[in-house]
């Protein structure tokens, strides 16, 4: 078993607001996993979502706690997938900052 992958995105939206775009996300979510045909599922336990992505005969599964100031992304990758680690913890961390970015400061 392979140690999991955390990744931390920095916010200033709030418990409430960080979950709700969270939550939004997911939807998309499968649209941006190769291979055509992922099953996602997620749900929520207080501040924490449980998520599990099966794509391509692999299942990927992770913790996201919520805080008021980052949203911790935990992410267990199988052994085939560990390979292309730094390439999706570097998509985690410029989607998930995109998701979290707090617009309503820009004019």
């Amino acid at each position: 078993m392979t140690k999991p992958m955390i990744v931390d995105l920095p916010h200033n939206l709030g418990i409430e607001e960080a979950k709700r775009r969270m939550e939004g996300g997911m939807d998309k979510l499968a649209d941006h996993i190769p291979g055509g045909s992922a099953e996602v599922s997620s749900g929520w336990e207080g501040n924490r979502m449980n998520l599990n992505v099966r794509a391509m005969g692999q299942e990927v599964s992770a913790k996201i706690d919520v805080m008021e100031k980052v949203v911790r992304v935990e992410v267990m990758l199988p052994a085939m997938l560990s390979f292309f680690g730094r390439q999706i913890e570097g998509y985690l961390k410029s989607r998930g900052t995109e998701m979290l970015e707090d617009k309503s400061k820009k004019s």
